[in-house]
């Protein structure tokens, strides 16, 4: 994995996306999680903090909840970041953190006991593990709910928010799951962070602009993984900057604006990029380490909210 040293980026733009029933499913969770033995935060792992809602940290404090994280996806992900990210969340109370992909059914069926470990006590008929499956949109939580209940339960959809209320399901007379809307937070006080939600398909696509998204995802990969870039479009990154890489994956992949006389469809060439990332077919890659996180929030001088800390 290559270092991340503490580059910042001009941000140009501040990414908000709160649907209307984000507020009532923030409600409606902190009323069902009093009910609950475990959270189960499903993150995406390759940017695991971005991808967790500080709300969800607030409401499980509160009642006092312990948290499993699942950092899924972990096959799309820098193996070394998310090994770095594993030891972070290691250091904190109450939480307990594996790398999954859930499309993978032997990951997802260590899920129950991994969870049975933070509440002991729930463990028979009488008192059943009550677990409550939280993250934000399109991070894989209706695809693990799907596997663990072993039928299509979820609606999965590529578009982020698609699942839009709450239900319960009994798996068996030990363990009951509750299943809730991707919920993100009223204001992302970090511009990276939007940058890096927007980039994974976590905000709706009205909250952004592909352009400026690829464009700072394009700088990153220049810094970190350059190699990958020169192997899935064929050209050298040297004395590249973020645009030129978009304007030399246009020329690569043909993007041209008809009757322009040639000229370069920048837009199309950035939803390349985007979907490339999303898919993985870029390569393994991971938009932030703790370290690197850290070197964000200093360089800013903007606190980055993490888990058990204070603005």
């Amino acid at each position: 994995m290559p270092t991340f040293p503490a580059t910042t980026t001009h941000l140009p733009m501040s990414i908000q996306w709160f649907p209307g029933h984000m507020t009532s499913a923030r409600k409606k969770a902190a009323e069902t999680l009093a009910m609950a033995d475990v959270v189960v935060e499903v993150l995406d792992a390759r940017l695991p903090q971005a991808s967790s809602n500080p709300m969800i940290h607030e409401l499980r404090a509160f009642r006092q909840r312990p948290c499993l994280k699942l950092l899924n996806k972990a096959d799309m992900a820098d193996p070394l970041a998310t090994k770095a990210w594993l030891d972070y969340f290691a250091q904190q109370p109450g939480v307990k953190a594996v790398a999954i992909s859930c499309k993978k059914p032997g990951d997802v069926a260590r899920v129950p006991a991994l969870a049975q470990q933070l509440a002991p006590h729930r463990n028979d008929a009488v008192k059943p593990l009550r677990l409550m499956i939280m993250g934000i949109p399109n991070v894989g939580k209706s695809t693990l709910l799907n596997a663990l209940v072993k039928k299509k339960v979820a609606a999965v959809g590529d578009q982020p928010a698609v699942t839009k209320s709450q239900q319960r399901i009994d798996i068996s007379s030990r363990l009951t799951l509750y299943d809730t809307p991707g919920m993100l937070w009223p204001r992302i006080a970090h511009p990276v962070d939007g940058l890096v939600l927007a980039a994974s398909h976590a905000v709706g696509v009205n909250a952004y602009i592909d352009i400026e998204v690829a464009t700072f995802l394009a700088g990153f990969l220049l810094d970190h993984y350059p190699a990958l870039l020169t192997a899935r479009y064929g050209f050298s990154t040297a004395d590249c900057d973020a645009v030129a890489v978009i304007e030399a994956i246009a020329k690569k992949r043909g993007c041209v604006i008809k009757g322009r006389g040639g000229e370069l469809d920048l837009e199309k060439a950035a939803a390349i990029l985007l979907v490339d990332y999303r898919s993985g077919a870029l390569g393994r890659i991971s938009l932030e380490t703790p370290a690197l996180r850290a070197a964000r929030a200093s360089a800013l001088q903007q606190p980055v909210a993490v888990d058990g800390e204070k603005d």
